[in-house]
């Protein structure tokens, strides 16, 4: 009898396991490892996957036959299989869950598609591009020679880091191995598909985006599974991509929240793919302008090594930073503490505008107004109907004036008054970009002014004298480079409680700031004496990483400790935690009230579990059992556990 043991698709934590079913002889040749069936289970027709066929089963009972193969292609190779158990359980997850965001739904026509054969290896790429990196050109033979190199890669400021990504996936190919490679966002992933265009043979590369219609992305998805396409392109849920002989994975800008899975078990690409390359003892880089305090602590740990440049290098390739708090700035415009954009500002605007090149002001927020506060105590503005955030939108209403309104149910405020003092009065907490585009469109009349930001991302823009405002991770890439950047509303970033914020303030900074051509200057609005600025100052993203895990190991936060966000009602939470056991040296923090989100209703408060590290997976273990529990139990509210999460404030 051959028996195959089935993932079955139900969303039941104390079900995480597979289950035997018998598979009758008429289908026999249909089913195959990795491949789509339905089953019954608990009286209804479920979707399942065939994790691996046996000969025989512990199940003491009769088997249930599978009642159909939905299809007979293998989309779950036992790499990705392995891949998704371990996880399912880093994160307290379930394999079901994980496998939703690892296959990609079926599509008829891509399947009836004849399988092709891969193209020839190419050549090894020229080590010229990696020359100004020392140990750059040894990185790139060992990945071609199929050693498990591992690098945090620090990229120079105006790098051609889609070319260098793309020459890395071009060594793994040359030694007759796969590649993976994940970008945050539809932006970036496009310059890093044009560069592999360029470099790698036609037919070896799958780009996997979440944009792609149905067919198209299951017809790539099915290229990599069939081992045509050896090299995947994508964006996070490319993390689980089915790479034939994986020989290298890679992750561009680890520390964009774009990477961070907004659902459940909510992994990190950085933290999968760093497994992958565990488990598939292959290559990794951690790559990105900026450097993570994850990333700090590979290097620490002797797992990975750091690939950076000399400071001569460095600072031939770097613009010149200035921080617009500095003595000497103040000494010249004692205005330049309080003012937006005072003196250096405009000075470097405009001559960068003069010698014919574009200049980009990078505003933390979109919109026209998108928070308001009372003019009197400072309190944040909300919504007497839901209490959402109130802002002003850039759009004026029917009148030509623009009002404030709900940003979470549209309601105008047409009255205020502050439940604090109040006040009747409303002022702007942050301006956005679409205000900011249209006070500089005054300030430089000759100028044209172009905005790139929620709704309308700009990708490249021409090297003509223009003002180009842009939030973070919209900067669009000039011709040629920037001739200047501003950086404004530096406390909009620093002053954020989060625990991240000095971290993802350099990020966003350094992301503008490499798009400026060497000599180039960038102003950042911000007191010259903060770390974060003297970080940006000196070009020194590693440090600043260092100093953030010292700082967090001293305080016991991530990455150095594991910790678990618990979010639901006060009751639910309460039988949670009296269910739960902990190992030992757990500290329960809390509960805290959760913030509230649109279409919620009832109070919900949160706790933070936090962990030794060596304790993870004692933790993440302890958490799946009480989910398993309650499930079985059928309890009606479902707890939210996340492991790791980006935000702790």
């Amino acid at each position: 009898m051959r028996v195959a043991r089935v993932v079955v698709d139900v969303p039941l934590a104390h079900l995480d396991r597979p289950f035997d079913y018998a598979v009758p002889d008429e289908l026999a040749e249909q089913v195959v490892a990795g491949c789509r069936v339905r089953v019954r289970f608990a009286g209804k027709l479920v979707d399942g996957v065939v994790l691996e066929l046996a000969g025989s089963t512990d199940h003491t009972g009769k088997l249930a036959p599978l009642a159909k193969v939905v299809s007979a292609e293998p989309v779950l190779t036992p790499e990705v299989a392995e891949v998704a158990r371990s996880v399912a359980d880093r994160y307290a997850g379930s394999m079901t869950d994980v496998l939703r965001l690892a296959l990609p739904p079926r599509r008829g026509a891509p399947e009836k598609r004849p399988r092709l054969d891969p193209p020839p290896p190419p050549q090894a790429p020229d080590p010229a591009g990696f020359a100004r990196y020392p140990t750059g050109p040894q990185l790139l033979a060992a990945v071609a020679e199929g050693h498990p190199a591992r690098a945090v890669w620090t990229a120079l400021p105006g790098e051609d880091w889609p070319t260098r990504l793309a020459e890395l996936a071009q060594a793994a190919l040359s030694g007759g191995r796969g590649a993976l490679v994940v970008v945050p966002d539809g932006k970036d992933l496009d310059r890093l598909a044009a560069a592999a265009e360029r470099l790698l043979p036609a037919g070896s590369v799958a780009v996997l985006r979440a944009d792609s219609t149905p067919d198209t992305r299951y017809g790539r998805f099915l290229s990599a599974a069939r081992g045509t396409a050896q090299v995947v392109l994508g964006t996070r849920g490319a993390v689980f991509a089915p790479v034939r002989d994986l020989g290298l994975v890679v992750i561009w800008d680890d520390g964009d929240d774009l990477h961070a899975e907004p659902r459940a078990p909510y992994p990190h690409a950085r933290d999968v793919l760093v497994h992958r390359a565990h488990l598939a003892s292959c290559a990794a880089v951690v790559a990105g302008t900026a450097r993570t305090a994850e990333a700090a602590l590979l290097v620490e740990s002797g797992w990975a090594h750091e690939l950076v440049a000399d400071r001569a290098t460095l600072r031939a390739a770097a613009p010149r930073v200035e921080a617009l708090g500095s003595d000497f700035e103040l000494a010249r415009d004692p205005a330049a503490r309080s003012a937006r954009l005072p003196t250096l500002g405009f000075t470097a605007a405009r001559k960068a505008l003069q010698a014919g090149a574009p200049v980009l002001i990078q505003v933390p927020r979109s919109g026209y107004v998108p928070s308001l506060v009372c003019d009197r105590c400072r309190a944040p503005a909300r919504c007497a109907h839901c209490a959402g955030p109130l802002g002003i939108a850039p759009a004026p209403g029917p009148n030509g004036v623009r009002i404030a309104a709900c940003r979470w149910c549209a309601r105008p405020a047409a009255t205020f008054d502050c439940p604090h003092c109040h006040g009747t009065k409303l002022r702007a907490a942050v301006v956005g970009a679409s205000r900011t585009a249209e006070e500089l469109g005054r300030a430089f009349p000759g100028a044209a002014v172009r905005v790139s930001g929620r709704g309308s991302v700009l990708a490249t823009v021409s090297g003509d004298p223009a003002i180009v405002v842009a939030t973070p991770g919209a900067e669009p890439v000039a011709e040629g480079g920037y001739g200047a950047a501003l950086l404004l509303d530096s406390w909009a970033l620093l002053g954020r409680a989060d625990l991240r914020a000095g971290e993802e303030t350099l990020r966003r900074w350094m992301n503008a700031a490499a798009l400026v051509r060497a000599g180039g200057q960038v102003v950042v609005s911000a007191d010259a004496g903060h770390p974060v600025v003297q970080a940006l100052v000196r070009w020194d993203p590693a440090g600043l990483a260092a100093r953030e895990l010292a700082d967090r190991r001293e305080l016991g936060f991530p990455p150095v400790t594991r910790m678990a966000s618990l979010s639901a009602s006060p009751a639910a939470l309460a039988d949670f935690l009296d269910a739960l056991r902990l190992p030992g040296g757990a500290d329960v923090l809390g509960p805290v009230p959760e913030p509230p989100r649109p279409g919620q209703d009832g109070e919900r408060e949160r706790y933070l579990v936090r962990v030794r590290r060596s304790d993870g997976v004692a933790l993440a273990r302890a958490l799946h059992d009480v989910q398993g529990v309650r499930s079985a139990k059928k309890v009606a509210e479902h707890v939210r556990v996340q492991l790791d999460p980006l935000e702790l404030a």
